[in-house]
């Protein structure tokens, strides 16, 4: 499968986070999310591995009870099942590979 660039094909997950999924096979998928300053992705947890990188902006992550603040270029890992959220303290732009895939994030 292959996507081309595209500014079109986004949905709003939450209030100020969209997702754009560009890339899918039978056991991974990558999304393609911005996500404007202020947002907030409450803390969660799913059955999927969660691989990410923060392209621009800046984001404060709680993984796990603790606080991370990302700059363009981090980058993270996150085993199944491990609570984690974020708040965007500027528009950011991020790429997240998930396995097994999200059904729920199929396009």
């Amino acid at each position: 499968m292959f996507s081309e660039p595209s500014t079109e094909g986004y949905r709003e997950l939450l209030p100020g986070v969209e997702l754009r999924t560009v890339a899918h096979g039978e056991r991974t998928l990558m999304g393609l999310f911005r996500i404007a300053q202020g947002a907030v992705i409450p803390v969660h947890d799913h059955p999927q591995e969660q691989t990410g990188y923060l392209v621009s902006g800046r984001l404060q992550f709680s993984v796990e009870g603790r606080t991370v603040t990302a700059e363009p270029g981090a980058a993270w890992a996150l085993s199944a099942g491990t609570p984690h959220g974020a708040t965007a303290l500027e528009d950011s732009l991020v790429v997240e590979v998930f396995s097994p895939l999200r059904q729920d994030y199929l396009p």
